[in-house]
């Protein structure tokens, strides 16, 4: 409605000093909780289209704003909602970036003439793709599990282990180390690893050894272990991760973990 009212390039009439009272009975737009005076400056264009009080500026004629582009719109109250637009040489720029945006997007998909279609097809593409390394990793961390069950060791009174990790998802190995810790119990599990190229540090631990005498606590030892990482960390009791910086230190840290036990 708006691009067709520019187009029709309708012609400014502007009233000054006109009584607040002729302007009401005129239809003038008034907004609410503005303040008005006795007199005031009514603008029309097409009196069957826009009539309202302003103290703003204007063009002469519709057609001089050009184009006309919507770019947001939201609430900005209860019961008010706000457009925002851009016109003229700012509407010609934003119609410029959009197209440069499109063409770099162009670029890597060869030219696609339907890179709406050739995104989605990525898209589809990228999702098969996940899955695929997501079971790849799964079927990896159930190998692993096999053979770390023969690792643990007793450690006062506790089945210990401590190991570095191959695995790289950081969500694979907190599956790995609950459901060894419940197919064990009674124990303490520290893994080490390398995620996004960093150091990462995870420890299980039964719940029944953070409640009973002498406690263990996941938390404050992944504390401990990270400064060997230069990093920190914190948990629960049972369960407690850490993030560092130097990778160097990794296997220091998964030593480190049976002197605390």
């Amino acid at each position: 409605m708006v691009k067709q009212k520019i187009r029709t390039n309708i012609a400014l009439e502007e009233v000054r000093n006109m009584p607040i009272e002729d302007a009401k009975k005129l239809g003038a737009m008034m907004l609410f909780g503005e303040k008005y005076g006795d007199s005031v400056r009514v603008i029309t264009f097409d009196k069957d289209f826009s009539r309202e009080l302003c103290g703003g500026t204007h063009v002469q004629a519709t057609g001089e704003i050009g184009l006309f582009k919507i770019i947001s719109e939201g609430a900005v109250a209860a019961g008010i909602r706000r457009i925002e637009a851009v016109t003229a040489a700012n509407a010609e720029r934003y119609f410029l970036n959009q197209l440069e945006e499109l063409n770099e997007i162009r670029n890597p998909l060869k030219g696609a003439q339907n890179p709406v279609k050739a995104v989605a097809a990525l898209q589809d593409e990228v999702k098969s793709l996940k899955k695929q390394v997501e079971q790849l990793v799964n079927e990896q961390a159930g190998a692993l599990k096999g053979q770390l069950k023969g690792q643990f060791k007793m450690v006062n009174g506790v089945n210990f282990l401590a190991a570095r990790l191959p695995l790289t998802d950081a969500a694979a190995i907190k599956t790995l180390a609950y459901q060894l810790e419940q197919e064990v119990g009674n124990c303490c599990i520290v893994f080490g690893s390398v995620v996004n190229d960093n150091p990462q540090l995870t420890i299980a631990i039964s719940r029944e050894l953070t409640e009973a005498g002498p406690k263990l606590h996941a938390g404050n030892m992944i504390r401990e272990l990270a400064k060997e990482i230069q990093g920190g960390g914190g948990g629960q009791p049972f369960f407690a991760s850490a993030g560092g910086k130097d990778v160097s230190g990794l296997d220091r840290a998964v030593a480190k973990a049976k002197d605390l036990v």
